[in-house]
């Protein structure tokens, strides 16, 4: 009896070992490709980065859990205004969570960069970017946005890159200074598990974004009619972004 419940139970380690190790080679497969796929159009040199016309500056709470300024938060909003005073980006497309009444990224964002001096006209407010995903499928789909520069770190950049792909929206990645944080390697593994999960949200369940709504083209004013309106905005630099 006991040699039967041994053999049953080593074939179940066994099964469970199988898993495992495939479920390990499905995670390291699939960010690999992700990686492979994106890699030649992420920029690090905020001043090399491909000009267009709309920037699209993804959400993260302004704060840590511990109470501290959030770096993330403050390298997307620094790099964001310095490509836009550059000339690589003439509107910012500002997308993030909305979800309560107490908790809202793209307001965040928005007075934040009116505190760097960013014009008020040369930004658009998304309060349904609710992950990467609905902040692209909602350039896409509201905001009309065909060519983009993506805003972010880049361990992020892979994944929104090859989801923009996806939904047809051509795309550049510009990689923000890279700023340390406590708990990175559990942001890291959170973004290795998120890259895996993408693939099955774009080829397996089809996902759809939470909401989407009429639509809004964006008003993307001239770098000439945003001095008019707001003199002086340009002079206003960033140089904790040059490199």
């Amino acid at each position: 009896m006991r040699r039967v419940a041994w053999r049953i139970l080593r074939a179940i380690l066994m099964m469970l070992g199988t898993v495992a190790l495939l479920a390990i080679v499905i995670l390291l497969g699939a960010n690999f490709w992700m990686l492979g796929q994106t890699g030649e159009r992420i920029e690090h040199d905020l001043s090399q980065c491909r000009v267009e016309r709309v920037g699209i500056v993804f959400g993260t709470s302004h704060w840590t859990r511990s109470g501290h300024r959030n770096p993330y938060f403050e390298a997307r909003m620094s790099a964001s205004a310095h490509l836009l005073r550059l000339g690589r980006v003439d509107h910012l497309l500002l997308s993030g969570d909305n979800r309560t009444l107490s908790y809202n990224e793209p307001i965040t964002m928005w007075r934040d960069l009116l505190g760097r001096e960013v014009p008020e006209a040369a930004m658009t407010l998304d309060y349904a970017g609710f992950s990467t995903f609905d902040t692209l499928a909602r350039a896409r789909d509201v905001f009309g946005v065909e060519r983009a520069l993506l805003i972010t770190q880049a361990w992020h950049l892979p994944r929104a890159l090859f989801i923009a792909e996806s939904l047809g929206i051509e795309a550049q990645g510009c990689a923000v200074v890279e700023h340390k944080a406590g708990g990175q390697w559990r942001l890291a593994a959170r973004e290795w598990l998120a890259r895996l999960a993408t693939l099955g949200d774009l080829y397996l369940w089809g996902r759809k974004p939470h909401f989407l709504g009429p639509r809004e083209p964006l008003d993307i004013r001239s770098r000439e009619e945003l001095e008019a309106e707001q003199p002086g905005w340009s002079a206003h630099t960033s140089l904790g972004q040059e490199r």
